[in-house]
């Protein structure tokens, strides 16, 4: 099992804009490409993380149901469009992947 974190900056006074839009992308993009079956979380940075932190946690069963997620994302033309809604409330530069592995008894 795996957690994929995709993590973001919000511009100054854009974090509740840019968490809007991820609800609205988990609600009516995300299922599209298998997410309704993974869960999802969305984290925003408090104590001890920049305020302007938003990070997206996916887990998955393993790295090909995340691979098909991605493969299936960039042929859903709304996930483009999205992401051109998204970008003017986002630092540009400060999005990544980060993948992590659950460790379990």
């Amino acid at each position: 099992m795996f957690v994929a974190r995709w993590k973001i900056d919000a511009r100054f006074g854009h974090k509740q804009g840019a968490i809007e839009l991820l609800r609205q992308w988990e609600r009516e993009i995300g299922p599209q490409a298998g997410t309704d079956k993974m869960a999802m979380q969305i984290l925003t940075g408090s104590i001890g993380a920049k305020e302007a932190s938003i990070e997206v946690n996916h887990t998955v069963e393993s790295l090909a149901q995340l691979d098909e997620m991605f493969a299936k994302l960039s042929k859903i033309d709304a996930h483009a469009q999205w992401g051109k809604r998204l970008e003017p409330l986002v630092v540009s530069g400060s999005s990544y992947w980060n993948i992590y592995r659950v460790i379990q008894d």
